[in-house]
């Protein structure tokens, strides 16, 4: 994603209200319940981009330096070839059962996997650069990658199924799979060529309208 994928905020507030309403419509589309307390929220390029917009438009940035730092911040939110990228949301409405849960979760979001069939679970890679774990507790968000082998990716582009699954010995869920139209959203940020991996770069996220 770069500077020519977004308006000026100007522009943006003008077209906000269609915007925010196209997202928030297509957001459900990216959502896959893991049982009753977590969910996948699978990113692309639509939900980055909103929230790169609205970023801008609540800090008032204008000037490049400051329009690039936003860019390289949510860039690692977009697949890049070979892999599914998600936010990891652990959601409890009471109060004093969510610091419990939390506390008995530590490790959940390493033990979150997406299966393509005929192949071995493939666990997320959690947090890279932001540890959202610490000795007494979990936290309720989480950024993850889901990085495949080329064969999983050929199987995934040839219609092979994907099924997400948690097994934590506190909190463990197979899901059915994934739907046929986000299942084909996540094929089509699979590439035809071998991967190369990207270095390493800033890694953060922003939960906006979440």
């Amino acid at each position: 994603m770069s500077r020519s994928d977004l308006i000026s905020l100007e522009r943006y507030a003008e077209a906000r209200g269609d915007f925010r309403a196209k997202t928030l419509k297509h957001k459900p589309d990216c959502q896959v319940r893991l049982g009753v307390n977590a969910t996948l929220y699978f990113e692309d390029r639509l939900t980055v981009l909103y929230q790169v917009q609205e970023m801008l438009r609540v800090e008032r940035i204008v000037q490049a330096p400051g329009i690039d730092e936003e860019l390289d911040a949510h860039d690692p939110l977009i697949a890049d070839g070979r892999n599914s990228k998600a936010t990891f949301m652990l959601k409890f409405p009471d109060v004093e059962q969510r610091k419990v849960e939390l506390a008995r979760l530590i490790g959940i979001a390493d033990q979150t996997w997406v299966r393509i069939d005929g192949f071995e679970p493939v666990n997320a890679i959690a947090d890279e650069e932001l540890e959202r774990d610490t000795d007494e507790k979990t936290s309720s968000a989480h950024c993850a990658r889901f990085e495949l082998s080329d064969d999983m990716a050929a199987a995934a582009k040839n219609g092979a199924s994907n099924s997400p699954g948690i097994d934590h010995e506190h909190y463990s869920v197979r899901a059915e799979p994934l739907p046929k139209h986000l299942r084909g959203a996540l094929v089509a940020d699979l590439d035809s060529l071998p991967h190369v991996k990207c270095a390493s770069r800033h890694f953060s996220s922003l939960f906006i309208g979440i």
